[in-house]
């Protein structure tokens, strides 16, 4: 899995015009992508890499704060721009799948004791927000230390 973190002093996703998901205090927005080799163990990993990860204000994790999350399913974190100018999804796991494992990812961060707004997966969402620094960064779970990763 793939996500995108922003923190942010507050962000909303909207779809035909309704505000489907909120957060009106410091946190995080989540842009999370999903492909064909993730399980639910790698959303567990990236729901704890994320709620303990220290990049808030003061060097303090979303757990430290309780900080509100933002997670918005993004399948375009697997685009392949390799070839050509018109990017490839086949990287990007089918929809049934994808929708599933950022569920698992939203449900693993609740777990956790966090407060989780959505988006609404496979809908055209409009995301607006306040990049707070800016601040922005990528993990993949490709790269976390795990024995069945190798």
């Amino acid at each position: 899995m793939r996500a995108i973190l922003q923190r942010v002093t507050r962000a909303e996703v909207t779809v035909d015009g309704e505000t489907v998901g909120a957060i009106d205090r410091p946190g995080l927005v989540v842009l999370a992508g999903v492909t064909h080799k993730d399980t639910i163990e790698d959303a567990a990993a990236l729901a704890a890499k994320i709620w303990t990860l220290r990049i808030l204000d003061g060097e303090r994790s979303c757990a430290d704060q309780n900080a509100p999350l933002l997670v918005v399913s993004q399948f375009t974190l697997y685009a392949d721009t390799r070839r050509g100018r018109r990017p490839s999804w086949s990287d990007a796991a089918p929809a049934d799948i994808g929708g599933a494992l950022v569920d698992s990812l939203v449900a693993a961060l609740r777990d956790l004791g966090a407060e989780v707004a959505t988006g609404r997966f496979g809908a055209m969402m409009q995301v607006s927000l306040i990049n707070d620094g800016p601040f922005t960064i990528s993990l993949d779970t490709a790269d976390f230390s795990s024995p069945r990763r190798g």
